[in-house]
């Protein structure tokens, strides 16, 4: 199987930069960056260590950003190499580590054996290291054949990735046996990793409960915090198809009991926000875009988010947040998102029925009393009610549990990363 693969990706070759070009005009990719996936670098490497994190798309970015702050600290490693896929994971990090000299962001070449040659033999990486779910086979053998040490690091096998990996299992045991070790986020991960070949396997938590105070303390300014000082405020973030209208109509609800409730959607993909706007007007309500701010007053009733990182700031000033992908009838099998983020900011949690991609997560915040099933608009924005109506600030107790939760995850491992530095 994996003689195909190569083959097909050898194919590919020619049409790789008609390809990327056809992306950029779809604004997918980067107008002059977009060369890295081609593996034309303009960054000399320099002497030392360098620890390479690859990083597939925003929510794994955001999921090792202390991991990376300790790396920065870490006098025996010289450079970070971080890499990416997506445009707005790129940003993210781009902003992130803009003026930190020890720091390059690269976009990853496209997995085609002589752009991944390339991309090692300048880079020479004394150690590699996955982030959650990117597995590229022309990329992890030719790691391996260098014998460049290679970890998975809050490792994410869903049952549908499994399901897929199972179908070629000689070529998934080629290719996970390859790790020298694979840290899971979860037990199912565990579990699926085992049976697809991997061998050291170990499993402290999710990395997401691990980011730094520093990482979460976002604030919004002072003159949006003015815009909204005397109003009730609710998320629905991370939002699909059809979740954006019933978040608008559990706003309808809410507000016979709160006429001073601002509704903020966090919409997955922001290039679907004037889609957004276009289908809530429809509702007669007054929608403003965040890129638009002048169009914001305290008549508007919902603010939609049409930029990436800026989640965190409005968990910060909001008590509740419906997660997304949890009720839209079209992503039963592949559903949920992370809820961690705004777990860790003190917020309750609404959630639909369809959770699969993160269940153990949400059983662990189950627990704590943090989350609260809804199946429809009329039980979310009675639940936001009820919220509202209780006058209980954050919880410091249950947020002291997910801290500490957190810290021991990060501080495993640190601890497992330190044996390859």
């Amino acid at each position: 199987m994996y003689f195909w693969y190569k083959f097909f990706t050898y194919l590919f070759y020619p049409f790789a930069s008609f390809y990327l070009n056809f992306r950029k005009l779809k604004k997918k990719e980067d107008n002059i960056r977009y060369k890295e996936k081609l593996s034309n670098i303009s960054v000399p490497r320099d002497n030392g260590f360098l620890i390479w994190f690859h990083i597939a798309s925003v929510g794994e970015a955001m999921s090792i950003l202390s991991i990376i702050d300790r790396c920065v600290e870490e006098k025996k490693i010289d450079k970070i190499l971080l890499t990416s896929i997506t445009l707005s994971s790129g940003k993210i990090l781009e902003k992130k580590f803009r003026q930190n000299t020890k720091v390059i962001h690269q976009f990853l070449p496209l997995d085609i054996p002589n752009l991944t040659k390339r991309f090692l033999d300048h880079w020479k990486p004394n150690l590699s290291i996955f982030v959650e779910s990117e597995i590229w086979p022309n990329l992890i053998l030719q790691i391996s054949k260098k014998k460049i040490p290679l970890l998975l690091i809050n490792g994410r096998i869903t049952k549908k990735t499994f399901n897929r990996w199972r179908l070629i299992k000689n070529f998934a045991k080629k290719v996970f046996e390859k790790f020298d070790l694979c840290l899971a986020s979860t037990k199912e991960s565990e579990n699926f990793l085992k049976i697809l070949g991997a061998k050291n396997i170990k499993n402290h938590g999710n990395l997401k409960f691990a980011q730094s105070k520093k990482n979460l303390k976002n604030e919004l300014d002072n003159i949006f915090l003015n815009k909204v000082k005397n109003r009730k405020i609710w998320c629905g973030a991370s939002t699909h198809p059809d979740e954006e209208i019933l978040c608008a109509e559990s706003h309808l609800k809410i507000k016979k009991s709160f006429n001073n409730i601002l509704t903020v959607i966090i919409p997955r993909y922001i290039d679907r926000a004037s889609k957004i706007k276009e289908n809530l007007l429809n509702l007669d309500l007054k929608v403003a875009l965040y890129s638009k701010l002048e169009e914001f007053d305290e008549k508007t009733d919902i603010l939609i988010i049409d930029s990436y990182g800026e989640s965190l700031k409005f968990y910060n000033i909001s008590k509740s947040v419906f997660v997304g992908k949890s009720l839209s009838k079209n992503l039963i099998l592949n559903s949920g998102q992370n809820p961690i983020e705004a777990a860790r900011m003190g917020c309750k949690i609404f959630h639909g029925p369809n959770v699969s991609n993160f269940v153990e997560i949400y059983e662990y915040l189950k627990i704590l009393d943090v989350t609260k099933k809804v199946n429809n608009s009329d039980e979310l924005g009675l639940s936001v009610v009820e919220e509202f109506k209780n006058k209980k600030t954050k919880n410091d107790e249950i947020l002291s549990k997910i801290e500490n939760y957190g810290q021991n995850i990060f501080d495993n491992v640190i601890m497992e990363l330190k044996k390859y530095i």
